[in-house]
């Protein structure tokens, strides 16, 4: 894909209003221009950025009434995310642009009546009003299990009160939680996958489920970094995430189950499947079933075992260069050269 700064701002541009719920989500749209506190996602009405073209400028330019700064929506993913180099920052971009995004709410849509009960719909509001997961609560999470290196995750998002009820019979609770939009290969939203967590101890919540997915899951996944001839697979999300901190520029997938694992769907392009396998009765299943699977339909199989329990498991035990140390001695040379990182 392109990466040229004047298209990659043209197509934000198109989605401007998408780009502000998603990235300036401590703001709201008034009028023909969406009002925030500033660049950095702070709540408040200084800075406006146009979401459609006006006689005084282009859709997605936005200015800082109060600091005089402006620029365009690339500069707002920068500073909101907190990236540095051009090339994470167009990543990040090019990851949004490939993602669905619901089309601007109108009056109408406040009447809408509640969403079924764990269906699509129901996750594609969900994930609607969560926000970017930098400087929350999730970055804190993923950061103590080693989880640093967060390019390419769009899928991930933040809700600050999510929430939980134990069963139809118990009081709902509320609790901050990482939220991941579950896309098939069309890259729309089918479902999304919760995870419950506690801002104390900055570890998952101590309720009796704190991960729990709705909406339709078999065949779908969360998805990192835009598929194309090489991929690999996983079951959890920070299995999956460990593995992307050396390979960071390999897509991946976490199908957030053995049994949704096996049923992946795979896209027309992929020729090389990664299965990144789990230590367990269950991941030999899902090992087994998606080998088969793939050869079935030409596609090239490897799969990558971890020393203990799972990828996350080593990364947090066995530290980053061991964990590079595994992958580079079970990727195919040419995915090494391409897809992995450089030791610090």
């Amino acid at each position: 894909m392109a990466q040229n700064p004047h298209d990659l701002a043209r197509r934000l541009a198109d989605r401007a209003e998408a780009v502000c719920q998603h990235y300036l989500s401590s703001g709201r749209r008034e009028g023909r221009y969406w009002l925030v506190g500033d660049v950095r996602n702070t709540p408040g009405r200084s800075m406006y950025v146009r979401l459609k073209d006006t006689p005084k400028g282009p859709a997605g330019k936005w200015t800082d009434a109060a600091t005089g700064e402006h620029g365009d929506l690339l500069d707002v993913i920068r500073e909101s995310c907190g990236l540095i180099d051009f090339k994470d920052v167009a990543d990040e971009a090019q990851t949004f642009l490939s993602l669905p995004h619901p089309e601007p709410e109108t009056r109408a849509s406040h009447r809408q009546f509640p969403a079924p009960h764990g269906s699509p719909e129901a996750a594609r509001r969900l994930i609607r009003v969560s926000q970017p997961i930098f400087g929350t609560i999730v970055q804190a999470y993923l950061r103590e299990r080693g989880i640093t290196d967060l390019r390419g995750t769009g899928s991930l998002h933040f809700h600050p009160r999510c929430y939980y009820r134990p069963d139809e019979h118990s009081p709902t609770e509320t609790w901050p939680a990482m939220i991941a939009a579950v896309t098939d290969l069309g890259g729309r939203i089918t479902g999304a996958h919760r995870t419950w967590l506690d801002p104390r101890r900055r570890n998952k919540a101590p309720i009796d489920t704190p991960r729990r997915a709705m909406g339709d899951l078999l065949g779908n996944a969360v998805r990192f970094g835009i598929g194309g001839e090489v991929m690999a697979a996983g079951e959890g999300i920070e299995t999956v995430l460990s593995l992307r901190q050396v390979l960071p520029d390999m897509p991946m997938l976490a199908a957030l189950s053995a049994a949704h694992l096996a049923a992946i769907q795979f896209p027309d392009t992929l020729r090389r499947l990664y299965i990144v396998h789990d230590n367990d009765p269950a991941g030999d299943g899902a090992r087994d079933t998606l080998i088969e699977r793939a050869n079935a339909a030409g596609i090239e199989a490897i799969v990558i075992s971890p020393e203990r329990g799972d990828f996350n498991e080593d990364l947090r035990t066995l530290g980053l260069d061991a964990l590079r140390m595994e992958a580079r001695l079970q990727v195919a040379p040419q995915d090494v050269a391409r897809f992995m990182a450089l030791a610090a």
